[in-house]
C-alpha cells in the first residue's frame, strides 16, 4: 500500500495530538507528592549546559535520556557515553548510554541505557525511651537505579519516533522500631521496583533547521511502596529548536547557535520553560548556556562541550544556591 504525503501528515498529527490528550489528561499536578525523583534530574553534561531543554536537538544515544526519537539518525554505527555528577550533599548520580545502527538503519536504533544514584551515608536512628526520644542504630546507604531499553527509528527524512522501556528499583534502606507488645525489634526493608515507559517524536519541518517535538517521559501505573503508593514524576515536554546562524549561513560561514526552548507540564512541579543555547565557534567547540522558569535555587547554567576525532568531552556547571554547586562530566565516542 502506498502512503501519501497526505496520509504521512495526517498520521503524525494524529499521533501529536493523542500523546498531548493523553499525557495532559494523566499528569495531574502533585506538588512533592511523587516518588522517584532521580528520574527528573539531568544527567547529561550537554543537558546541564542548556537547561535540559533537549526535546528537539539529536544527541545520538544520550537522547534515550530526553526524547528517545533523537537517536534515530544516530551520525555512526555505535555510539556510547558515560556521565558523572557532583550532586550536592554528596550525592553521586551516574549514567551510561549506548546506541547500535545495524544495517545502516534499516533496522532502526537500538539502545540500552543505565542510570544509577548512590545518596551516600545516612546515620539511623529508632524512637526510644530517653531524653533524646531516639538512639543511633545503622549507617544507612539508600540508592536507586533505572536500567532501560530503547528504540527509535527515522520513518521519513522529517519525522522520527522513539520508546524507552525501564525498570527502576528503589531502595531507601530499613527501619527498626518495636513491635506491638514492646519486647522485640521489628527490621522492615524500605525498596520497591516500578516499571516506567518514555516516548517521543521529533518533525523536521524542511525549512532551514527548524524542528518540533514532544516527549512524554516516566508513564506508568501507581508505585507501591510498603502500604503506601505514589506516582513516578511524569513530564510531557513540547519542544522547538532551530540554528540561528541559518538565517545568515552566507555569513556565518561554519559559525553554528542553536537555540532550543521547551515547554514542560510535570505532575509533581509547577509548569516550566526551558532554553538553551550551543554556539559553536568552530567544529572542535561548544560554548553552552540555559534558564529554566519557575526554579527556586538552579534558574540558570554554563558548560562547554569539546570533540575531535569521535571523542566528545562535555562539562558543566550550575549554581544551586544554598545547596552549593553541581557539576557534570560526560564522554562521548561514536563510531
Amino acid at each position: 500500500m502506498k502512503i501519501t504525503n497526505v496520509s504521512m501528515k495526517n498520521s503524525i498529527l494524529l499521533i501529536l495530538t493523542l500523546s498531548c490528550l493523553v499525557s495532559i489528561g494523566s499528569a495531574q499536578v502533585k506538588l512533592a507528592q511523587s516518588g522517584g525523583q532521580f528520574l527528573s534530574v539531568d544527567s547529561d553534561a550537554k543537558a546541564g549546559g542548556m537547561a535540559g531543554a533537549l526535546t528537539t536537538i539529536e544527541m545520538n544515544s544520550a537522547s534515550v535520556f530526553y526524547n528517545p526519537a533523537g537517536m534515530s539518525r544516530l551520525s555512526g554505527t555505535v555510539d556510547v557515553t558515560a556521565s558523572q555528577n557532583q550532586w550536592f550533599a554528596d550525592i553521586a548520580y551516574n549514567s551510561f548510554s549506548v546506541a547500535i545502527k545495524p544495517a545502516d538503519g534499516e533496522w532502526g536504533v537500538f539502545a540500552a541505557s543505565f542510570v544509577s544514584v548512590d545518596y551516600g551515608e545516612i546515620q539511623g536512628t529508632q524512637r526510644w525511651d530517653n531524653d533524646q526520644g531516639y538512639i543511633d542504630t545503622e549507617i544507612l546507604t539508600p540508592s536507586a537505579y533505572a536500567a532501560g531499553f530503547g528504540y527509535a527509528k527515522a520513518l521519513s527524512d522529517k519525522f522520527s519516533v522513539g520508546g524507552h522501556l525501564k525498570y527502576i528499583g528503589l531502595n531507601y534502606g530499613k527501619s527498626i522500631y518495636p513491635d506491638e507488645a514492646g519486647f522485640a525489634d521489628t527490621v522492615k526493608a524500605h525498596i520497591s521496583y516500578a516499571n516506567a515507559f518514555d516516548f517521543g517524536t521529533i518533525y523536521r519541518t524542511g525549512w532551514k533547521s527548524l524542528a518540533f517535538g514532544m516527549s512524554v517521559r516516566n508513564f506508568s501505573n501507581e508505585v507501591t511502596f510498603e502500604s503506601e503508593g505514589f506516582q513516578l514524576p511524569l513530564t510531557f515536554a513540547l519542544g522547538i529548536s532551530m540554528d540561528l546562524m541559518d538565517l545568515k549561513r552566507e555569513q556565518m560561514g561554519d559559525q553554528h547557535l542553536m537555540l532550543s526552548v521547551d515547554a514542560l507540564h510535570y505532575r509533581s512541579h509547577a509548569e516550566q520553560v526551558r532554553i538553551g543555547l550551543e554556539y559553536k565557534p568552530i567544529a572542535m567547540l561548544s560554548l553552552r548556556a540555559g534558564y529554566r522558569s519557575a526554579n527556586d535555587e538552579n534558574d540558570i547554567s554554563f558548560g562547554l562541550g569539546i570533540q575531535q576525532f569521535g571523542l566528545v568531552f562535555d562539562y558543566a556547571y550550575e549554581p544551586f544556591g544554598r545547596l552549593g554547586d553541581v557539576q557534570r562530566m560526560t564522554v562521548r565516542f561514536s563510531f
